[in-house]
């Protein structure tokens, strides 16, 4: 049971990572559909990255993990950036945009990894640096029985995650930042009138979405995986790219919350792997699971209609400043 946690938790930063991603976001009046892409493109540049390191005679773990969260965070950024520049400059569809993204996304990822990343013996690098540097836990975890196997035998990225979530809830909820950025994502027209610079707040949370998000592609792989980058890798971190999106919902649009929800969430798609004797179809269905929960949520949440649960009232809309 003690290893079924630590797996859940293990699993549920990478949703966290994509889930916290869109709601800073989401935030800024912008439902960017892109994030299953963006978080493929992430590990793409997050594995890139940390094959520059290893080609190194010795290569420093420090560095190597680093590099990696450093490229899969500008690589997801420039993705970001061209949904940015479509919906907030162009004022696209925010919808289809998305979508194109998260197409584009999955795409380039399956061909940079398979004709760029996993040449030479990459593989094999990538494989031990996983176990060696990204998956590192506490020294003395193991000595403190189950609280050390669920809580502290962990990578840098688990922690990462839970971090960035709290920074992100601090953020929205007792800054100046945050408080301008919930003004732009409600009435964009009303933050312009009062001196909010409405454009730079969206470009700016639409690209750290972008970072956080593809934080959560390196998690899978170099955390979750170890570094083990199969034929799959791009339509599973798709799968969890929508569930991150849906995360955002079940969560109602709170990083706190989206701890808690994630672990949950990662407990709920590793449940099929941990029972023996499950067909194939009561597998998939046990994987339904997390939609069907959310979709509870969505009912619950609209049926109450408390405002603090609701998205941001401009999500979707694009800006037009001429019309204020």
């Amino acid at each position: 049971m003690d290893m079924f946690f630590a797996s859940a938790i293990e699993f549920g930063v990478i949703f966290l990572f994509g889930c916290v991603g869109e709601i800073l976001t989401e935030k800024s009046g912008h439902l960017n559909l892109g994030i299953p892409g963006i978080m493929c493109v992430g590990a793409a540049g997050g594995c890139f990255g940390a094959k520059l390191c290893l080609a190194a005679e010795n290569p420093s773990g420090v560095l190597t993990v680093f590099v990696a969260i450093l490229f899969a965070m500008l690589f997801a950024c420039a993705l970001g950036g061209i949904y940015g520049v479509l919906t907030v400059s162009l004022r696209c569809n925010q919808n289809v945009t998305g979508l194109a993204c998260t197409i584009f996304g999955v795409g380039f990822t399956s061909f940079f990894l398979n004709n760029v990343v996993l040449k030479g013996d990459a593989s094999a690098k990538l494989s031990r640096a996983g176990l060696r540097y990204f998956n590192a836990g506490i020294p003395g975890a193991d000595k403190l029985g189950w609280f050390g196997t669920v809580f502290l035998d962990h990578g840098i990225l688990v922690y990462l995650a839970v971090v960035i979530a709290i920074l992100a809830a601090l953020l929205l909820r007792y800054t100046k930042t945050g408080l301008n950025l919930r003004a732009v994502g409600e009435d964009p027209a009303a933050a312009d009138a009062v001196g909010i610079k409405v454009n730079a707040y969206k470009y700016a949370f639409v690209l750290i979405g972008a970072a956080v998000a593809g934080l959560g592609g390196l998690s899978y792989i170099m955390g979750y995986m170890n570094g083990i980058v199969d034929a799959t890798v791009d339509q599973t971190i798709q799968g969890i790219g929508w569930l991150s999106i849906a995360l955002v919902i079940f969560t109602m649009w709170k990083p706190g919350l989206a701890i808690p929800g994630s672990i949950l969430f990662g407990a709920l798609y590793i449940l099929s792997t941990k029972i023996a004797g499950i067909s194939f179809v009561q597998a998939r269905l046990l994987e339904l699971i997390p939609y069907a929960v959310t979709i509870v949520v969505l009912i619950v949440t609209s049926i109450a209609g408390r405002r603090e649960t609701q998205p941001p009232a401009s999500l979707g809309l694009p800006y037009f400043r001429e019309d204020r």
